[in-house]
């Protein structure tokens, strides 16, 4: 289920940081960072780094678009796809995230991030060319064999790619982490996410026509936008060339100046401990995790099912699911940039807890629509809006709770650690999914909704005792969203309790007539 307000400008002109992360970095041009820093850097470097990270982000945004999601799912469901193979689909990124601890020992051993990037998505990204060459290649589409040898041609390509990629995630994560000032990670992440949306709103119905209108078919026609797809990969990576380059051996030695302490550093024992030792004993961190773990596991019960339902299930034309996804990004585009600001000033555990609340409801909102008009026109584009609103929330504030409580030492073998254990939980998830999906004795794709929303429930019991520095409780919260409640509750509590504190401190004697 799936980047942020930037004042963008898709096209030739530069995209530009908003003015007011652009201030505080004015503020100091030696203090690159709060806490997430620890290698000088300079305000003009960052400001172009950022810029650069948020077109990065645009351009990797339609190569996503092409090589996975609703178009890569209406693919395999037009060459009659099983279930299983659409969970097996959903869950090979997941599983790929196994590689990242690999990944992340070999980037330590680099001297540049952005090189170790680069020769890492470049190959991953190339090899969605096979893909695209066999369909441009192939004679003909009909028969059950034909079928399903594309079907595992395209599972094998996913596996290559996602499973190469994941080699360079938690390296990315960390050079990404290193560049953006701690105190600016809600609005900067808030901003690079609503360019990703605003392109997600104009990618994917743009890439559907494309596909629908092709005069060879529908294969064909998604050939042409994997080979979209893939020059817009590459063009991302060049972007990467703008940003300043971080050497992962200089990042645990040298502190910024003015570095205080996160809620990470408090629980993590020694920095000159071992990985596992450290890991081990960092209680903050292990709650986050199996928050994650659970809500990778619940979220992907259902996840890859929502568009087979509509495609399969309900047998809606893909321009109608592609112009839903449309507005479930416009929902994302609208919304992050308040939900960036907003974590600025409470945190992010608590939007995390109240908005999960309303997202582990959404699978039981589907149980009330089928194949007629109202779910067409009302339900189905109601549903996407608020899936696209308060899945902002998520995707901004999980990514800023990770980036909060894990150490800055072995950084990248933490953020690799988190997304592995993640990847198996939410594979566990699809692969129990697509097993249930098929089945009409456990309920199939309804029967899965109801399941997820109550795993969903759970999941969210361990994120209640993580600790986030500058974080607010849950009673906080609800005081700042709701002043005017609290204070009228305040003044009845004061005023019942009045007479008591306004009683004398002096002894009262009785007079006792005899």
């Amino acid at each position: 289920m799936s980047e942020p307000v930037i004042s963008l400008c898709v096209g030739d002109s530069p995209a530009t940081v908003d003015s007011n992360l652009v201030s505080v970095l004015d503020k100091d041009k030696t203090l690159a960072h709060g806490s997430s820093l620890t290698i000088p850097i300079s305000k003009d470097q960052i400001r172009t780094s950022l810029q650069a990270s948020t077109l990065d982000g645009i351009f990797a945004t339609i190569f996503s678009n092409a090589t996975g999601g609703v178009l890569l799912s209406s693919f395999l469901v037009g060459l009659n796809a099983s279930p299983s193979q659409i969970g097996l689909l959903s869950s090979i990124p997941m599983l790929a995230n196994l590689m990242q601890p690999l990944g992340a020992l070999w980037s330590d051993r680099t001297s540049s991030y952005h090189w170790y990037c680069f020769w890492i998505y470049v190959p991953s990204r190339l090899l969605w060319l096979i893909l695209a060459a066999a369909i441009f290649l192939a004679g003909q589409w009909t028969g059950e064999l034909n079928e399903q040898t594309w079907v595992n041609l395209t599972l094998g390509i996913v596996g290559l790619t996602y499973f190469l990629g994941a080699l360079g995630s938690a390296s990315w994560l960390s050079w990404i982490a290193t560049l953006v000032p701690s105190r600016l990670r809600g609005r900067y992440f808030g901003t690079r996410a609503s360019a990703v949306s605003l392109m997600n709103l104009l990618s994917i119905p743009a890439l559907g026509w494309v596909i629908s209108a092709w005069g060879g078919g529908s294969p064909q026609g998604y050939g042409v936008v994997l080979l979209l797809g893939v020059v817009a990969g590459i063009i991302s990576l060049g972007f990467q060339f703008w940003m300043a380059d971080v050497n992962p051996g200089d990042r645990p030695t040298v502190k910024a100046k003015g570095q205080r302490d996160t809620v990470a550093s408090i629980h993590t024992i020694k920095d000159e401990s071992p990985f596992i030792s450290q890991f081990l004993q960092n209680t903050n961190f292990l709650l986050f995790l199996l928050y994650f773990a659970l809500w990778m596991f619940a979220v992907n019960l259902s996840a890859p099912f929502f568009n087979v339902y509509l495609l399969d299930t309900l047998a809606i034309d893909l321009r109608w699911v592609t112009c839903y996804t449309s507005l479930q990004a416009g929902a994302h585009l609208a919304m992050l940039i308040v939900w960036g600001k907003l974590a600025d000033r409470i945190g992010n555990r608590p939007i995390l807890l109240i908005d999960g609340i309303l997202v582990a409801l959404f699978p039981l909102l589907w149980l009330i629509t089928g194949a007629n008009d109202g779910s067409l026109w009302l339900w189905f584009p109601l549903f996407h809006l608020l899936a696209g609103g308060s899945w902002a929330a998520i995707d901004l504030c999980t990514n800023n709770l990770q980036l909060g409580v894990t150490p800055l030492r072995h950084q990248p073998l933490y953020f690799a650690v988190a997304a592995a254990i993640a990847g198996i939980s939410g594979a566990l998830g699809t692969s129990v999914g697509g097993f249930l999906a098929e089945f009409a004795d456990y309920g199939g794709i309804p029967g899965l909704f109801a399941l997820s929303a109550i795993s969903r429930l759970i999941a969210l019991i361990p994120l209640i005792f993580v600790e986030e520095r500058q974080g607010q409780s849950l009673q906080q919260t609800l005081r700042r969203l709701l002043p005017t409640y609290f204070s009228r509750l305040s003044t009845i509590s004061a005023s019942c309790v009045a007479p008591i504190n306004s009683l004398p401190d002096t002894p009262v004697t009785v007079e006792i007539s005899k």
